[in-house]
């Protein structure tokens, strides 16, 4: 596990230990996390701060995103993909998407690299927390 990724992962379980859902985000430059959120749907009761938006409203405005890596512990969802393509993010890094598949033709018809790692830590997160909390988690992918 990349030290990025583990930053993503602790954002993921800090929002769970505020009540919101384990989905996390950091933005990489030059080797730095210049921005990290995490999901705070319910927190906020805010619909749209997924943990990626958190992310790069924490990143505030950096200019050029040319040459920045988004890590989420979950696959972005259309949403998030729009800002990543939106923003000209041009790599994308997830922690899976078994639990959620999120965007990832989109982000890659849009010229983005995008890896999924296939973190068992990420999916054992999401797969806990969709159990313990169908309804919530079926309101936050819009079921």
């Amino acid at each position: 596990m990349d030290e990025f990724m583990q930053a993503a992962i602790d954002e993921a379980k800090q929002g769970r230990q505020e009540g919101g859902i384990p989905i996390g985000s950091v933005l990489v430059k030059d080797g730095k996390i210049i921005g990290r959120g995490h999901n705070k749907r319910v927190q906020d009761a805010d619909p749209v701060t997924h943990a990626e938006i958190d992310c790069l409203r924490n990143a505030g405005r950096i200019g050029c995103y040319r040459g920045t890596t988004l890590y989420s512990t979950l696959m972005p969802c259309y949403l998030c993909a729009g800002a990543v393509v939106q923003f000209g993010i041009k790599k994308v890094i997830a922690g899976e998407s078994e639990t959620f598949s999120g965007a990832k033709e989109f982000m890659e018809s849009h010229g983005v690299e995008v890896i999924d790692l296939n973190s068992d830590e990420c999916k054992q997160m999401m797969t806990k927390f969709i159990k313990e909390n169908p309804e919530l988690w079926n309101e936050d992918i819009g079921k």
